[in-house]
């Protein structure tokens, strides 16, 4: 891409029967020491790769993964995209561990890890579908199936809008052994994925996907996310292919929740559109979504119907034909367009297996674009 031993490519054919049209390796570069020419063939290959992958990038400082993901949204105040702090009843409070120079950067993974960044004797705890599932897999069969746990974009989703770019360093990979996806929603579907594999999947092609009527139809819609959405689903349990939640009645109501303050309350489109291609993706978190309002004022409240509805739009997409399951290797640096790709956290370790990453991701400084 025009610099001298530099080279963008496609990421390989993860398996045989592959359908993935995203994805990209960068070799040649030493994202320590990055500068503003190397820094935008980084860029410009992410927005039309939406998934980067920047191999051998092993002794990679924490203080270099953050400014690399600064310079994608230089204008955001440099919050972490989830706050300052993280309520203790949220779903998400025991899966991050914050590096203590670096609050955008958080120690992720599983395992005993005795020091690592400033932090000492470490328990880490990959997220087990059996804690989030309806109907997780039996215990007996624990090693060799797993489940997506969720298909997420990263982001509060109230209080503050979604990060431009997420960044995920390997600094330690178990490697060794496969485990395989079980859909188990019907459809028989399966997919032979690497052990604490980071699957993503292409708003993009969610979008291309759809009928032409519906199309039509999300293009002007909008969807409302749930107020404290972390804590307001804590109770709740996903289906089996991490593609949203079952509708139980278990949300927390308004009185169990911190206040609430509506100019906080997200409301986004639910079709983004990429600042540099201007391809069109389908990006709704189908998780903490709590409305529908469509182009022509319908607004859809009932929440079974809106996860039926989203459901019914998303679920091609994450057929294994369309998933991309990195294969990581230690010293692996991987930054996704987060306004552009969706992915979930997989599979399940045994005692012993250690896995220590690092993520970076800032809230962003302006809310996604709508078509």
């Amino acid at each position: 891409m025009g610099s001298v031993g530099i080279e963008v490519n496609p990421i390989p054919k993860p398996f045989d029967g592959s359908d993935i049209d995203f994805g990209a390796e960068i070799s040649g570069i030493n994202a320590e020491n990055l500068d503003d020419h190397t820094f935008e063939i980084i860029r410009s290959a992410l927005y039309e790769h939406s998934v980067v992958v920047l191999k051998n990038q092993a002794g990679l400082s924490s203080a270099a993964q953050f400014e690399l993901t600064r310079r994608f949204d230089p204008a955001a105040s440099g919050l972490y995209s989830h706050g300052k702090n993280i309520d203790k009843r949220s779903v998400l409070h025991k899966d991050l561990t914050t590096v203590p120079s670096l609050r955008q950067v958080q120690v992720i993974g599983h395992g005993h890890v005795p020091e690592y960044e400033g932090l000492t004797n470490l328990n880490l705890t990959h997220p087990h579908h059996r804690t989030f599932h309806k109907h997780p897999i039996p215990v007996e069969e624990d090693r060799d199936f797993t489940h997506f746990y969720r298909w997420h974009i990263d982001s509060a989703m109230y209080a503050l809008d979604p990060p431009k770019v997420t960044s995920l360093f390997a600094a330690r990979v178990p490697k060794g052994r496969r485990q395989t996806v079980r859909y188990d929603d019907g459809t028989g579907d399966e997919l032979d994925v690497p052990l604490g594999t980071t699957a993503f999947i292409s708003g993009y092609r969610m979008y291309d996907l759809l009928s032409d009527e519906d199309k039509a139809w999300v293009r002007d819609s909008w969807v409302e996310y749930a107020a404290h959405p972390y804590i307001w689903m804590s109770q709740c349990k996903a289906r089996s292919n991490g593609l949203g939640l079952f509708s139980d009645g278990l949300e927390l109501s308004e009185d169990k929740l911190p206040p609430v303050e509506d100019d906080k309350v997200r409301r986004y489109p639910m079709v983004w559109k990429n600042p540099e291609t201007e391809k069109l993706a389908l990006m709704v978190y189908p998780t903490p979504v709590r409305k529908i309002v469509k182009g022509d004022g319908t607004v859809v409240d009932d929440l079974k119907e809106v996860r039926e509805t989203l459901y019914h739009l998303q679920r091609p997409a994450i057929s294994p034909q369309f998933v991309y399951p990195h294969d990581w290797a230690e010293g692996d640096l991987v930054l996704f367009h987060n306004h552009g790709v969706m992915h979930s956290i997989v599979g399940a370790f045994a005692e012993g297996e250690v896995r220590l990453f690092r993520q970076c991701n800032m809230a962003a400084s302006e809310p996604p674009k709508g078509p």
